[in-house]
C-alpha cells in the first residue's frame, strides 16, 4: 500500500521504516496487548525517522493545510522540525470517530494462520487504542447482513475496554450489507466526525455510492480500509477444483487456467469501481493485505484526523491505493 500525500492536500505523517510482523502479532492472545504493541512500535518508528523531530503534533498540534489561519502557526515547532503545524483549538482536541467493522462470513476466510476478521479486529482495536490515548471519542459498529453490536463514541480507558469486549465477541456472520451500517452511522452521528469502514468490500460497489456521499455531505471525514488475504490478491490454483462460496455455501467447479484470468479481471474491475467512488466522494481508500504490518492503518488514521482538523468538507483528489 502506498500513500499519495498530494492527494489530500496536506502533509502526510512520516512512516516507520518497518512494522510489527503480523504473524508474530497475531500469536498474542490479548487484543489489547496487540493494539498497544502496534501503537508503541509505530511511535518508536516515528522517533527514529530522520524526517521527524517530535511526535507532539499528534496530541497538541496538527499539520497545516491550505486555508488555515496563519496566525495559528507554531513557528518555534517549525524551527525545530522544518514543517508547518498549527495549534489545535478546543473543539479539535476531542473529536468523534466511529469504526465500522465487517463481520460477514467472507471475513472468516484466511490462507494464513489467522483470518481477515482476526486482522480487522486487531486493526480496529489498534485505532481505538490510539484514539483513546489522544483523548478522542471512539465508537464501534459491527455488521454482516444486519447491524450487529453498537458502542456509542465516548472517551476513556473504561470505554476502550468495552470496545475490546465487543470486538472479541464470536462472529456468526452471513452475507454482507454495507449500506445498512453506513445509513445507521449517518443517522446516529449528528456532529462532524471521522468514520472508518474496515471490510473486505465483497459487495456491489453501487451500494457504497449513496451512503458515502451522504456522510461526506454531512461533513464527516470517511476512510475505507479494505482488508484482503494475500491469496485474494494473487489467486493460485494448481488443478481443477470444487470451491465453495464462503457466504452462500454454493459449490462451484473451477478450472485454474480460465478461472485465474477471469478472477483477476473481475477483481480489478471491482477495485477500480470502488476507487472511483471514493475519489468522486472525497473518501480515503487503503488496501491492507493481512500479511502486511498493521501500523499502516495508523498512518491512514492520522492523515484523516489532520484533514478533519483542517476542514472535514475538503474532498480529496484521489483515494489511497495499494
Amino acid at each position: 500500500m502506498t500513500s499519495d500525500p498530494a492527494a489530500s492536500g496536506n502533509t502526510s505523517p512520516g512512516r516507520p521504516s518497518a512494522g510489527v510482523d503480523p504473524d508474530t502479532l497475531m500469536r498474542i492472545k490479548s487484543l489489547k496487548l496487540r493494539a498497544k504493541t502496534v501503537v508503541e512500535g509505530f511511535f518508536s518508528g516515528l522517533h527514529r525517522s530522520p524526517t521527524h523531530g517530535s511526535s507532539i503534533e499528534f496530541s497538541e498540534y496538527r499539520a497545516y493545510v491550505p486555508g488555515d489561519d496563519l496566525r495559528s502557526l507554531d513557528w518555534k515547532l517549525y524551527a525545530r522540525s522544518d514543517r508547518y503545524f498549527v495549534k489545535k483549538f478546543e473543539d479539535e482536541t476531542n473529536r468523534r470517530c466511529y469504526l465500522i467493522v465487517d463481520q460477514s462470513r467472507s471475513m472468516s476466510f484466511g490462507s494464513l494462520e489467522y483470518s481477515k476478521i482476526d486482522y480487522a479486529r486487531t486493526v480496529a482495536a489498534t485505532l481505538a487504542y490510539f484514539l483513546t490515548t489522544q483523548h478522542d471519542a471512539v465508537g464501534v459498529l459491527t455488521f454482516d447482513v444486519e447491524i450487529g453490536d453498537f458502542v456509542p463514541a465516548k472517551i476513556g480507558a473504561k470505554h476502550f475496554h468495552q470496545i475490546l469486549v465487543e470486538l472479541s465477541r464470536p462472529a456468526e456472520g452471513r452475507g454482507t450489507d454495507i449500506d445498512a451500517p453506513l445509513r445507521q452511522v449517518a443517522s446516529l452521528v449528528p456532529r462532524r466526525g471521522l468514520v472508518i469502514l474496515i471490510s473486505d468490500l465483497l459487495a456491489h460497489p453501487d451500494t457504497l455510492q449513496t451512503q458515502l456521499a451522504s456522510l461526506r455531505a454531512r461533513g464527516h471525514e470517511v476512510v475505507l480500509l479494505r482488508v484482503l488475504d494475500p491469496s485474494e490478491l494473487d489467486l493460485q490454483l494448481q488443478s481443477p477444483s470444487m470451491v465453495q462460496d464462503i457466504e452462500t455455501g454454493k459449490q462451484i467447479y473451477v478450472d485454474p487456467e480460465s478461472a485465474k484470468k477471469r478472477y483477476q479481471e473481475q477483481f480489478e474491475q471491482h477495485r477500480q469501481q470502488v476507487q472511483t467512488i471514493c475519489s468522486n466522494t472525497g473518501v480515503g481508500y487503503y488496501e491492507m493485505s493481512t500479511d502486511q504490518p498493521l501500523d499502516r492503518a495508523l498512518s491512514s488514521l492520522i492523515d484523516a484526523r489532520n484533514r478533519l482538523g483542517g476542514g472535514g468538507n475538503r474532498a480529496m483528489n484521489g483515494g489511497r491505493r495499494r
